[in-house]
């Protein structure tokens, strides 16, 4: 009989905070994926051999190699092919994006990070690399959004955002529910195109309400003094 597990997706989560490990793993196993955690680079190195996972979930500060240092000996030594990254990092440095970029990276997480936000992005990299055939829709209360086509609804009515817009709306979407800052908004969706105008975020944010809050009830809130959050509006009674 073959195994079902064969066309399921292999995911390598490697850090050395077993909290982080557990916590991930028990995610991305919910979402139907096998999953094998490492502590340490060198561990990490053995797995890719061995479980030939087809993505890894890649720490930078572990107590050996680095994440840059075993992506570089995964190119150097050819081990596993051509397995895409996700980096996970507690530094939230330009230096960092641009180095884990430029060695091949092909994502990037500052901690404390998002589960479902993370979710979404090994999702989107194992459709992108390896053709999953799903194709994730966003959805708050009536507001839909569709990562892959850049269509975003609003009921029946569809939006035309900007490429910034889009992005900003797509992040507030991955976070529904939850109050994200102006400098998580700031490092997501502007990144290195940052001028250092955090007033850009306030701007952004009432162009997102001109075009979606105005179709119906109030989704985008501001919380003073903590950020902003998107969410359904409450039902009465």
């Amino acid at each position: 009989m073959t195994s079902t597990t064969e066309s399921t997706p292999r995911v390598l989560v490697v850090d050395d905070e077993r909290s982080i490990t557990d916590l991930v793993s028990m995610a991305l196993r919910y979402e139907g994926l096998q999953v094998e955690v490492a502590s340490g680079g060198r561990q990490a190195l053995e797995s890719i051999s061995r479980f030939r996972p087809q993505l890894v979930v890649l720490d930078v500060m572990l107590p050996d190699l680095s994440g840059f240092d075993v992506l570089e000996r995964m190119k150097r030594d050819g081990i596993g092919g051509r397995v895409p990254v996700l980096f996970l990092t507690a530094r939230d440095t330009l230096d960092d994006k641009l180095r884990g970029f430029t060695l091949g990276g092909d994502d990037y997480m500052t901690k404390p990070f998002s589960v479902e936000e993370l979710i979404v992005r090994v999702r989107a990299i194992l459709r992108r690399v390896h053709g999953d055939g799903q194709s994730p829709r966003l959805a708050v209360a009536d507001l839909e959004l569709d990562e892959e086509s850049h269509e975003v609804y609003r009921g029946s009515t569809a939006i035309e955002l900007t490429p910034t817009e889009f992005k900003l709306l797509h992040y507030l979407m991955l976070n529904a529910g939850r109050v994200v800052s102006k400098s998580q908004i700031l490092d997501r969706v502007w990144q290195y195109d940052f001028d250092g105008n955090a007033n850009v975020v306030e701007i952004y944010i009432s162009y997102l309400r001109k075009k979606v809050d105005s179709l119906g009830p109030r989704l985008i809130h501001t919380v003073r003094g903590v950020g902003y959050s998107i969410r359904a509006p409450r039902q009465p009674g």
